[in-house]
C-alpha cells in the first residue's frame, strides 16, 4: 500500500455529517493529488456502489469503495469524523472513514486494497492507533504499514521483533474459509452442507465459518469474517445471495450435495487455490463461476457450471425455492378448508361480505379464501425469482409482471416459468449496455425495471402469451385424457424422479410438476400431486423400516435417524432419507427409486387424487381412495426396504453396529446433525 496514500489524503478533522459529503470531502482530496480527473463522474460512480450494499463495517468504520474510468492510479483517502457517520453498519455511526478508488478494469489493485485493509482493520491496536494520531503523516505511514519518520532506531529493532513473532504466529494460525450453503428448498440440504463442512473442517485444524441461506432466512457472515477469509467455498443449487462480498478470494463453486458428500475435498481444493494464489472472479448476478474440477458426483461443481444447461437448473430452481413456502401455506390452508367445509367451500361468497363468526362454513370460507390468495402469488413468485436468480435485484420488477400477466393470458405455470426467463434475459441484455456515469445510480432501481418491465410485458401478452397458454391447455388435456398404461408409465417416472436426489433438481422438477397443476386443479393434476406425495414419502419410511428390522446392518448412528426418518416420512420430508444415501449411495439410491416407482405407478393405478400440496398422512382425509393411496405406500416402502437389506446384507454387519460401541465415522457424525 505504499503508493496508495500521502498524508495531503488523510482529513484527522473530518467535518462532515452525511456519507455523501464525506466522500466529496475525500475525492477533493484525491482530485488535488490528481488522482481523480472527473469528481462527479468518481462520485456518481461511489454512490452507485452504495446503492449496492451499504459499506459500513462494525466497530465504527466506513469504507465506501469503486472502480471507476475517472480514477487515474489506485488510490486511499481517510477521514476521521468526531461525530461519525451512517454507513448502514448494525452497531452505528463510522468515525474511521476509507475511500478507496480504483481504475476501471483494474481488479486486482482495488481488491488488494480492500481484502488487505479489511484485515488490518481486525488488529484493534491499528484502529486505536488510527484514532489517536494527531499527525497525518504518521497515520499515512501506519495505513501504508511503515513506521513514522521519527521512529527511534531502537523502536525499529523493536518492531521488527514483534513483527518476527506475529509471522511465527500467522504461521500456525488456522487456515479460515468462509461458505455460502443453499439449496432450493432449505430445508435439510442447505443445513447438511454446512454442518458437514464445519466438521470437516474441525478435522482437518481448518476454520470454517459458513452462511446458510436456507428456509429460515439467512444472516450474513460478519464482513470482518469475509475479509480475514484465505479462501470461499460456495455449495450451492441457487443463486448465492450478495456474491460481490466475496470479490478477491480463492472460490470452490460447487452444488449442495457436494457440500455434503466430500467436504474434505472441498477444503482440500480450497486450500491449494489459495497457495497458488487463484484469485476468482465473482460471477455477476446470472453467471456462474468456473473452478477448473470436475464433477464425479454428479452434484454440480463448479465445472458444470460453464455449461448452459446446469445455468438453467440454477435459475428454475432459484424460483422454485422461493415459491415453495406460498405452495405450503395456500395449499394447506385450502385443504383444511376443505376438510371444515367440503369441496363447495370454493365457490363460498366473499368473508369480507359474508362471515358468522359462529358457523363453520364461515371459517372453511375464511381459510380457502386466505389459501387461494397465497395461491394466486405462485406464478408470479415463481417468475419474479427466476429472473432475480439471473439477472438479480434489477430483474424482481420484470419478473413479478411477466408473472402476473402469465395468469392474465391463462399461460399458468408454464407461463411463469418463460415469463422469469424472458425478464432475467432482457435484464441481463440492458445490463451489458454501456451507460454514462452519471445514470449508474439510477440504472438498477428506474431504468432497467422500467424498460424491461414494458419489453416483457409486450412479449408476453402480444406475442408467447396465448401460445403457451395453448400448450397449457393441452398438457392439462393430456393429463386428464391419462389412463391404463399410460397413466401407470407416468407414475413410475415421476416416482423415479422424486427418489433419485431426495430434494435435489429431479425432485424438484417432479414436485413443480405436480404444485402447478393444482393452480387449476383437474382429475389429472390431481392424480399427479397423489403419485409425487407417495412416492416422496418412501425413501425415509423405507431406511426408518429397515435400521427397525435389521438392525446390526446400521451404525448407532443410523439407527438413530432412523427413529428420526418415521416422522420426517409421513410428514412428505424426502430429505429424511439423505443422511442414509449420503453414507451409502450405491445400495440405498437404487433401492428407494425402486419403491418410489412402485408407489407412483400403484397411485395412479389406484386412481388416487390430492388436493394440498404437502402435508404426508396427516392430509389423507383430502385423499380420494385414502385406503388404497396408504396401500401404495405401505408397498413401496416393503419393496425399498427389502431391497436395501438385501444389498446391505451382502455387506455384512455395519462396523459400529456389531458392538453398538465405537466412535461414529465421519459421514456418521455429519448426518447426526440433520435429525
Amino acid at each position: 500500500m505504499s503508493e496508495l496514500i500521502t498524508a495531503e489524503l488523510v482529513d484527522l478533522d473530518l467535518s462532515a455529517t452525511t456519507k455523501d459529503a464525506a466522500a466529496r470531502s475525500l475525492a477533493e482530496r484525491m482530485v488535488a493529488a490528481h488522482r481523480v480527473t472527473d469528481l462527479e463522474g468518481f462520485l456518481a460512480d461511489v454512490a452507485a456502489r452504495e446503492a449496492q450494499m451499504p459499506t459500513g463495517l462494525d466497530g465504527g468504520i466506513g469504507i465506501p469503495h469503486c472502480r471507476s474510468e475517472h480514477v487515474s492510479a489506485p488510490t486511499l483517502a481517510f477521514g476521521r469524523s468526531g461525530a461519525g457517520i451512517d454507513f448502514g453498519a448494525a452497531d452505528g455511526p463510522a468515525d474511521l472513514i476509507f475511500l478507496i478508488a480504483a481504475p476501471a478494469g483494474a481488479d486486482d489493485d482495488h481488491l488488494t486494497i480492500l481484502s488487505g485493509l479489511a484485515r488490518r482493520l481486525m488488529d484493534a491496536e491499528f484502529t486505536a492507533a488510527l484514532r489517536a494520531g494527531t499527525d497525518p503523516r504518521a497515520v499515512a505511514a501506519l495505513i501504508r504499514g511503515e513506521d513514522p519518520p521519527e521512529e527511534s532506531q531502537e523502536r525499529e529493532q523493536a518492531k521488527t521483533e514483534t513483527e518476527t513473532e506475529a509471522a511465527g504466529a500467522a504461521a500456525s494460525a488456522p487456515f479460515r474459509i468462509v461458505a455460502v450453503t443453499s439449496c432450493p428448498t432449505g430445508i435439510a440440504h442447505t443445513y447438511m452442507a454446512a454442518e458437514s463442512l464445519a466438521a470437516a473442517g474441525r478435522a482437518e485444524g481448518v476454520e470454517v465459518t459458513v452462511e446458510t441461506q436456507g428456509s429460515a432466512g439467512f444472516k450474513k457472515l460478519d464482513p470482518a469474517v469475509v475479509a480475514a477469509a484465505d479462501a470461499v467455498i460456495w455449495a450451492h443449487d441457487v443463486e448465492v445471495r450478495e456474491k460481490s462480498r466475496f470479490r478477491g478470494k480463492p472460490l470452490v463453486d460447487v452444488g449442495v450435495k457436494a457440500g455434503i458428500n466430500r467436504p474434505a475435498e472441498l477444503i482440500a481444493e480450497a486450500r491449494r487455490k489459495a497457495e497458488r494464489g487463484e484469485i476468482a472472479a465473482v460471477p455477476e448476478p446470472g453467471r456462474a463461476a468456473g473452478s477448473g474440477t470436475g464433477d464425479p458426483d454428479g452434484d454440480g461443481s463448479a465445472a458444470d457450471h460453464a455449461h448452459f444447461g446446469v445455468r438453467l437448473r440454477t435459475y428454475l430452481m432459484s424460483g422454485v425455492s422461493y415459491m415453495v413456502p406460498f405452495v405450503a401455506a395456500g395449499g394447506l390452508l385450502i385443504a383444511l378448508s376443505f376438510a371444515i367445509g367440503g369441496y363447495e367451500i370454493a365457490s363460498a361468497k366473499s368473508v369480507a361480505d359474508h362471515f358468522v363468526w359462529g358457523e363453520a362454513d364461515s371459517w372453511a370460507a375464511l381459510l380457502n379464501q386466505i389459501g387461494s390468495a397465497a395461491f394466486g402469488f405462485l406464478v408470479p413468485v415463481l417468475a419474479g425469482y427466476i429472473a432475480y436468480g439471473m439477472a438479480d435485484r434489477p430483474a424482481l420488477v420484470p419478473g413479478f409482471v411477466g408473472g402476473a400477466i402469465a395468469l392474465t393470458v391463462n399461460a399458468g405455470f408454464l407461463g411463469g416459468l418463460v415469463a422469469g426467463l424472458l425478464a432475467g434475459a432482457v435484464v441481463m441484455a440492458i445490463q451489458r449496455v454501456p451507460v454514462h456515469a452519471t445514470l449508474r445510480g439510477i440504472m438498477p432501481v428506474l431504468v432497467i425495471p422500467l424498460i424491461a418491465s414494458a419489453v416483457v410485458g409486450f412479449l408476453m401478452f402480444i406475442v408467447v402469451g396465448k401460445p403457451i397458454a395453448s400448450l397449457q391447455n393441452a398438457l392439462t388435456d393430456w393429463l386428464n385424457g391419462l389412463s391404463g398404461s399410460n397413466a401407470v408409465i407416468l407414475g413410475v417416472v415421476l416416482g423415479l424422479m422424486m427418489c433419485f436426489d431426495m430434494g435435489g433438481p429431479l425432485n424438484k422438477v417432479a414436485y413443480a410438476f405436480a404444485v402447478g397443476g393444482l393452480a387449476d386443479p383437474t382429475d389429472g393434476s390431481l392424480k399427479v400431486m397423489a403419485a409425487v406425495m407417495a412416492a416422496g414419502m418412501v425413501p425415509p419410511l423405507a431406511m426408518a423400516l429397515a435400521t427397525t428390522v435389521r438392525r446390526r446392518l446400521f451404525t448407532k448412528t443410523e439407527r438413530e435417524n432412523g427413529r428420526a426418518a418415521w416422522v420426517l416420512g409421513a410428514s412428505f420430508i424426502t430429505e429424511g432419507a439423505i443422511p442414509f444415501a449420503a453414507a451409502d449411495p450405491l445400495r440405498v439410491i437404487p433401492s428407494v427409486m425402486a419403491g418410489g416407482a412402485v408407489t407412483g405407478a400403484l397411485s395412479m393405478a389406484f386412481g388416487a387424487t390430492l388436493r394440498a400440496p404437502h402435508g404426508g398422512v396427516f392430509v389423507v382425509p383430502l385423499i380420494g381412495e385414502p385406503f388404497l393411496y396408504l396401500l401404495a405406500i405401505a408397498a413401496g416402502t416393503l419393496v425399498a426396504t427389502a431391497l436395501v437389506l438385501l444389498l446391505k446384507g451382502a455387506r455384512g454387519a455395519a462396523p459400529e453396529a456389531a458392538g453398538d460401541a465405537g466412535p461414529a465415522g465421519a459421514d456418521s457424525s455429519r448426518v447426526t446433525v440433520t435429525a
